[in-house]
């Protein structure tokens, strides 16, 4: 990228002038903090498969207008305070799921100014770009195990896609609340499934009713987390425990039959994340879910799994699709400031 033309106050940055085209780097002015804001040095840039699915056209329920400057998750430095925000100061490093959706100001660039009830200060033992990570499949993974389901102590806990994004954080999540945990993947993935604590379950071999037989004596899981959706949703209302159980999903996007969900007498809730960023409405929340986030980082119960690429503004492009042509072994970052 080229130095800025100007000395008034600019910062470079990706935008996203149509759909299916490039990220183009642009100049544009260094926005300014309005009240209730803070104004971040963006370090690193978290990629989610939402951020391709903007970009192809495909998330009509993500709303977001262009031109756009796409990226939700960031980790980066407060250089700035608006008016009315207390809970951070100038050189705080920050992190959380601030933009990119609902018209805000994405992550690909250099600045943003961002609502700070939606940001926490980051966990002290993670780089930024293990940071930058966390936000959005953290909160995913929160608002399932733990503001829906109640997960705690002596519940067995499936997670279907255990080594996904929000699957290998809803794993270490359920572990630290104290569940007993057991995750689908593949066989290659069996062994990181187990190093972060949970039983390893590969579903292109074992049926469900042989691992519910299996690991629960047939009587079901407490709770499914299901972050693949489609027929592993189906497979998670024939997993789940009589009566007690609880269905969980963060892509319920398909037609589904609940009646062997109702047969077995228990009970489903959706995750929407998107929702406080779309509304306005319950953003602190998204910020008191990243405080217990770098809480657990730094009681060395949460770390997530980064892809080795390394990517900045230059080659956010292969960033993008390495995570669109599947090939990702981890989260994919960007890194803004070298």
């Amino acid at each position: 990228m080229s130095t800025s033309p100007t000395s008034t106050p600019t910062m470079q940055a990706l935008v996203l002038a149509s759909h299916h085209g490039a990220l183009t780097p642009t100049w544009l002015p260094r926005p300014q903090p309005d009240a209730g804001q803070v104004l971040v040095r963006i370090h690193a840039s978290g990629v989610n498969p939402l951020d391709t699915k903007i970009r192809a056209g495909a998330a009509e329920h993500a709303q977001q207008p262009l031109p756009a400057i796409l990226g939700m998750d960031l980790a980066g430095v407060v250089e700035e305070v608006g008016h009315g925000v207390s809970r951070f100061q100038v050189g705080d490093e920050v992190y959380g799921f601030t933009g990119g959706i609902g018209g805000l100001q994405g992550s690909l660039a250099q600045y943003a100014a961002v609502d700070a009830r939606l940001i926490a200060c980051k966990p002290a033992n993670v780089t930024m770009r293990e940071a930058a990570a966390l936000p959005l499949v953290f909160i995913t993974a929160w608002e399932g195990l733990v503001d829906r389901a109640k997960v705690g102590s002596g519940h067995k806990v499936l997670v279907h896609g255990g080594a996904g994004g929000v699957g290998h954080v809803a794993v270490q999540l359920a572990r630290a609340r104290g569940a007993d945990v057991f995750a689908t993947g593949t066989a290659a993935q069996a062994a990181y499934i187990r190093s972060i604590g949970a039983t390893p379950i590969d579903y292109e071999t074992t049926s469900v009713e042989a691992y519910v037989n299996a690991f629960t004596e047939g009587k079901g899981f407490d709770i499914v987390y299901d972050t693949v959706g489609g027929p592993v949703l189906d497979a998670s209302f024939l997993a789940v425990r009589r009566y007690s159980g609880h269905v969980v999903t963060s892509l319920g996007w398909g037609t589904h039959k609940l009646a062997p969900l109702s047969f077995r007498g228990a009970t489903f809730s959706g995750v929407f994340t998107l929702l406080p960023i779309l509304t306005g409405q319950f953003r602190e929340h998204h910020g008191e879910i990243m405080e217990q986030a770098t809480a657990l980082a730094e009681a060395g119960q949460l770390k997530p799994l980064l892809d080795p690429t390394t990517f900045t503004l230059d080659t956010a492009d292969k960033a993008h699709a390495l995570l669109a042509d599947g090939c990702a072994r981890g989260k994919v970052v960007v890194s803004v400031l070298a």
